[in-house]
């Protein structure tokens, strides 16, 4: 075992890093609805799309800026990473996040931080018709189970589910969930033969590069540029390259199950980051309930059985 692997499969570090991964993505909650403002593009579907496409074009950049400093050499996709790019390209980043980026213009940001937590449960229902060895069991059931619960009461007023949803706003991050599930199976398909940063950054910025032609095309524009504004999209591109960048190591250096039950953290900072940062009432009842229930269901999910000695 070299220095490296040595270094990212130290249980702090593993720690450390999850944490600032998760971190990053639970901030980006709150951030887009004040990117949404700061380019003043509430009312705007494609001048949204627009937005997302800069960011992830700046993302991939990041990232295979960073790579090549990382591996010392220029980075190209071969022909057999081609396929991934595009199918993750155009499912994990462009078809995600249109969903992502009007559904959360509809609902709040406390909301979305919990309704996109279900990608961890419908990728594992996924998983379960297409991988062998990824079969439902009683633990995943339960785990989904409570997690599905969260997702309901989150959407309940009043006692009725009709009264909380939308489709514009939940419907569409319950998509956005459901197409980072697709995702994530793409990538865990692509990735065995094939450099994980490289498919990671251009997958990004082919990604990007379509939101921001879909943006165009529907005259989507963010002509009310100011500092604030610039540095609030350069940081949401910024978190994007940094925690996949840290994901995709850490996954290289570890069991996927011992660095996925770090995925609780994101629903709990971004719920904490939207109350902050966007005023949102946070300590509701439904809202506390539905949170538990959903990082309860991700932890069930990757807990693992102990081994009889």
């Amino acid at each position: 075992m070299n220095k490296k692997e040595e270094l990212f499969r130290n249980k702090k570090t593993v720690a450390i890093f999850a944490c600032i991964a998760t971190f990053l993505w639970g901030s980006a909650f709150p951030c887009i609805k004040i990117g949404y403002e700061l380019f003043d593009i509430e009312g705007n579907s494609f001048s949204q799309i627009l937005f997302a496409g800069y960011r992830f074009s700046l993302a991939g950049i990041m990232v295979i800026i960073f790579t090549m400093l990382y591996q010392k050499k220029w980075m190209l996709p071969d022909k057999s990473s081609l396929k991934g790019i595009i199918l993750i390209g155009l499912i994990q980043t462009t078809l995600e996040y249109v969903f992502f980026y009007i559904g959360i213009a509809y609902t709040t940001g406390i909301r979305s931080s919990i309704l996109y937590s279900a990608n961890t449960f419908i990728a594992v229902l996924l998983a379960h018709f297409i991988y062998q060895n990824e079969k439902l069991n009683m633990r995943k059931s339960l785990g989904c189970l409570a997690g599905f619960i969260g997702v309901i009461i989150i959407n309940l007023n009043g006692g009725q589910i009709e009264g909380g949803f939308t489709f514009m706003g939940e419907g569409m991050v319950l998509l956005a969930a459901t197409a980072f599930g697709v995702g994530a199976l793409l990538s865990k398909s692509f990735t065995q033969n094939g450099d994980s940063m490289v498919i990671t950054g251009y997958q990004l910025l082919l990604g990007g590069i379509v939101l921001s032609a879909v943006g165009h095309a529907g005259n989507g524009e963010l002509s009310d540029f100011s500092c604030a504004g610039v540095m609030m999209l350069l940081y949401l591109a910024f978190l994007s390259a940094v925690a996949f960048t840290l994901w995709t190591v850490l996954l290289k250096y570890n069991n996927i199950d011992k660095i996925t039950v770090y995925n609780f953290l994101i629903p709990i900072f971004g719920v904490i980051m939207s109350a902050a940062f966007l005023g949102e009432p946070f300590f509701k009842m439904k809202n506390i309930a539905a949170l538990i229930f959903v990082c309860l269901g991700i932890i069930i999910i990757n807990k693992k059985k102990k081994e009889k000695l």
